[in-house]
């Protein structure tokens, strides 16, 4: 059997959610880092052990928990911060990645989605995706859905907006394009599609190679693999 990764990605409310609920439908295979990132970072992990000692215990909850609303209001305001924040967590949201597409390549999946709303931004895992999708929606659109769905002036709005990649430079670094700007029917018809083709594909990934060490046992083997793809 073969199997290849997919890069899913968007731009702050263009509606990614709505695209991964029907790809979870179809039966797909779909890594949400987001997910990932907050499971990192739980106490007792390594990432969180470094993230209290770089921003202080201010940032925790009462149940020792990192509050994630503080700080992300502390690196939403300061870039040196969230680049400090973010090589402390990616390292360990990678790797925890790898384990999880190695058990969907042992269970036979033709093709594993990962979920990466940085995806764009930074870079650094595009290289290992056969291919990437972008979850579109045109800007007012975009502008419009959020200040409806976070309740935001529109300056406030334009500010978050602002702070990515903007949608329309993603669309060009994209293989594939799902354009969420109408209805969720529309949205819908055009992930059949989009997965309809990605199941004819007879491209394979490299993972094939890292899974057959783990079957044969050779776990030294496994983590030479580990330390190259995350390096």
């Amino acid at each position: 059997s073969t199997m290849f990764l997919v890069g899913l990605s968007g731009g702050i409310a263009s509606g990614k959610s709505t695209v991964v609920a029907v790809l979870r439908e179809l039966g797909c295979a779909v890594i949400d880092a987001d997910v990932i990132a907050r499971e990192v970072v739980q106490p007792h992990f390594k990432a969180y052990q470094q993230i209290v000692c770089y921003f202080g215990t201010e940032i925790l909850l009462e149940n020792g928990e990192i509050n994630r609303e503080a700080l992300g209001n502390i690196i939403f305001s300061h870039p040196e911060k969230r680049q400090l924040l973010n090589s402390i967590t990616h390292p360990e949201i990678q790797k925890e990645m790898l384990k999880q597409i190695l058990k969907y390549f042992v269970l036979g999946y033709r093709y594993v989605i990962l979920d990466i709303p940085l995806l764009f931004e930074t870079n650094r895992l595009t290289k290992f995706m056969k291919y990437t999708v972008l979850v579109y929606c045109d800007p007012p659109t975009q502008l419009s859905r959020l200040m409806k769905r976070n309740g935001l002036s529109q300056a406030e709005a334009e500010a978050r907006i602002a702070s990515q990649l903007p949608l329309d430079e993603k669309r060009k670094l994209a293989s594939h394009v799902i354009d969420n700007s109408g209805d969720r029917e529309r949205t819908r018809r055009q992930v059949l599609r989009l997965h309809a083709c990605l199941e004819d594909s007879l491209d394979f990934l490299w993972a094939r190679l890292a899974v057959g060490t783990v079957v044969a046992g050779l776990g030294g083997l496994v983590y030479l693999l580990l330390r190259h793809f995350i390096s």
